[in-house]
């Protein structure tokens, strides 16, 4: 069990940034008509997203090789989605459309990735 702990976490978090990938670079780049079926998306959360997604990929991989600064690289995507989230505050107050489940989302994200954060400095400091 001790030997598959370590590994669960690079899982759980390169099956998230697959996912975050694809949904967002799906309406990015407007792939498999997803564009149209998400309604009124606010551009700056999906960018915010796409880029979390490619750091979440890296952390990953830095985590399979225990390296410090894994943990650093989510304290960056943390950052990168409260400003996501910000702007979309800063668009909903401007009267911009948007969907109301993108903020039940974006929290989530930023929950989520709190949660890996947590558990990438427990990982790497048991490590050491």
């Amino acid at each position: 069990m001790k030997k598959t702990y370590p590994r669960i976490l690079p899982v759980l978090l390169s099956v998230f940034a697959l996912l975050t990938l694809f949904l967002s670079g799906s309406i990015i780049f407007d792939l498999f008509g997803l564009r149209a079926k998400e309604g009124n998306y606010v551009l700056l959360v999906v960018w915010a997203n796409f880029i979390c997604s490619l750091l979440y990929l890296a952390t990953a991989y830095g985590l399979v090789k225990m390296k410090r600064w894994s943990c650093k690289i989510l304290i960056v995507a943390v950052a990168i989605l409260f400003i996501g989230f910000a702007g979309l505050i800063l668009h909903i107050s401007n009267g911009g459309l948007y969907e109301t489940k993108t903020i039940g989302a974006m929290i989530f994200r930023i929950g989520v990735t709190l949660v890996f954060t947590f558990f990438c400095f427990r990982q790497l400091k048991k490590g050491e």
